[in-house]
C-alpha cells in the first residue's frame, strides 16, 4: 500500500516560519486565494507548490498557510481587480519591530504582503497532491 504523508508545521518562531519558508518558495498563489479575516486576525492563503521534502520534486501538492492574531496587512503591487492572476512566493520574512513582528510575504516582480502581528502563529499544512 502507498501511503501518502501530508506535511503540517506550525511554527511560533522565527526558526519555524523560516522552515515554512522553504517548502514555499517558488509556489504559486492565486490573489482570490489570498483571504484577511479582520475580525478573526487570520491572514490565509492557498497555494499550489513542490514536494521538496521527498525524492520526487516533480510531485504537486495544495497547501494552506494561515497565519493569526494578525492586527495590519499591508500590501505593494497586487491588483485586486485581477482576482486569477498568479503570484509566485519567494520566500517569508520576518522583523521584529519594538513589540510587533513584521511577516512579509516576498513575491516575484517586486510584489509584496506584510502582515503585522504581535506574536508569530503559523499554520502550514498540506491538503492534497496535484496529479
Amino acid at each position: 500500500m502507498n501511503k501518502k504523508y501530508f506535511s503540517k508545521i506550525l511554527a511560533r518562531d522565527n526558526e519555524g516560519l523560516q522552515m515554512i519558508s522553504a517548502y514555499c518558495s517558488g509556489a504559486e498563489v492565486k490573489i482570490e486565494d489570498i483571504k484577511y479575516l479582520q475580525k478573526n486576525k487570520i491572514f490565509l492563503f492557498s497555494l499550489k507548490r513542490s514536494k521538496i521534502e521527498t525524492e520526487n520534486k516533480e510531485k504537486k501538492v495544495n497547501s494552506i498557510c494561515k497565519f493569526e492574531f494578525v492586527d495590519n496587512v499591508r500590501s505593494k503591487g497586487i491588483k485586486q481587480e485581477n482576482p486569477k492572476q498568479k503570484l509566485e512566493l519567494l520566500a517569508i520574512d520576518c522583523l521584529k519591530n519594538n513589540d510587533n513582528y513584521e511577516i512579509n510575504l516576498i513575491f516575484t516582480n517586486n510584489v509584496y504582503i506584510s502582515l503585522s502581528t504581535e506574536i508569530i502563529e503559523v499554520t502550514f499544512e498540506d491538503q492534497n497532491e496535484i496529479y
